[in-house]
């Protein structure tokens, strides 16, 4: 019968929700942080960085001071009790040292997001020289609005940049929240703790990989599928917070389905990595790097038969 189905897998599930360390099951009030307030926030945000872009409210009519004042309060005080959850939460698993006391953390949540509002007029500077980089590396954008209503590419910086700004600032969860929920809508992945200079561009987009400790100076290009990552994470955990994927420098271009591995691998300002090369080791400034073409073999005499795309 399906009460004796459903009694006997609840008692399964309560027995592995009681042995495993992944769920709170000592009685404490606490909880995850909400990943639709999240998502929200950064929605809400985005109203804030491009005003008149992405709401219903006619910016050139209202008054713009009250506008943002009343957008950054309701995020300071969402952001807040999302971060207060976050530390919370880190709390009851006994993963923050010292342990704080609730005001502590109340206090502690408070200043962060206090800080973080205070950064937003630079993530919009610096978001502001990634659309102007887009704008002049694609002779496909009709417009800057083009690039900040539509590219995928600048929603992925977008929420990196404001992702960044949390993870710089120890707050758990949120940041890879974000950062996934960009990956989920662009299928692009770039991680909150990777460092990205200005006038960043990504172009097309789809299957580029930034890992935890890219660092990336200004003037960089991205084409699809680009991966910087690590050569090797057999060794998990251990790997925490040690230097695992490269640094590029000022002014490279990255063409489509290149690969660069390693914490070590440098790679020099003013440099152009051609199309699917894989790169474990550091190359110099000035320099162009590309796979060697295979041959192309071409057989002009095709019979009518053949032709498969008639």
């Amino acid at each position: 019968m399906i009460r004796n189905t459903i009694r006997d897998t609840v008692a399964a599930i309560t027995r592995t929700c009681s042995g495993e360390d992944v769920f709170i099951t000592d009685g404490e009030d606490v909880c995850l942080p909400n990943r639709g307030i999240i998502i929200g926030i950064i929605k809400d945000l985005r109203r804030v960085i491009f005003p008149g872009y992405f709401g219903d409210e006619n910016i050139s009519s209202t008054m713009p001071d009250y506008f943002l004042g009343n957008m950054m309060t309701e995020v300071y005080e969402a952001l807040r009790e999302q971060v207060e959850l976050a530390f919370f939460y880190e709390r009851a698993r006994k993963r923050v040292s010292p342990e704080r006391t609730d005001e502590e953390i109340r206090s502690h949540s408070a200043r962060i997001c206090e800080e973080f509002i205070s950064r937003l007029p630079y993530i919009q500077e610096m978001l502001l020289m990634d659309v102007q980089a887009g704008f002049d590396g694609d002779p496909a954008a009709k417009s800057k609005e083009d690039i900040i209503f539509s590219y995928p590419g600048l929603f992925a910086i977008y929420v990196y940049r404001i992702a960044h700004e949390l993870y710089r600032r120890n707050v758990p969860y949120i940041p890879r929240i974000m950062t996934e929920y960009a990956h989920g809508k662009t299928g692009i992945d770039i991680n909150s703790g990777a460092v990205i200079g200005k006038y960043f561009f990504i172009d097309h987009g789809t299957g580029i990989v930034i890992g935890e400790t890219t660092q990336i100076g200004d003037y960089v290009k991205l084409y699809q599928g680009v991966t910087l990552g690590a050569l090797s994470t057999r060794k998990g955990q251990q790997l925490s917070g040690v230097k695992r994927h490269p640094t590029i420098g000022d002014h490279v271009t990255i063409y489509a389905n290149s690969t660069i591995l390693g914490g070590g691998t440098v790679i020099g300002a003013n440099t152009i990595i051609g199309g699917n090369t894989v790169i474990s080791e550091s190359i110099p400034a000035n320099t162009r790097v590309s796979m060697k073409a295979p041959e192309l073999t071409m057989n002009t005499a095709v019979s009518d038969k053949n032709r498969i795309w008639d």
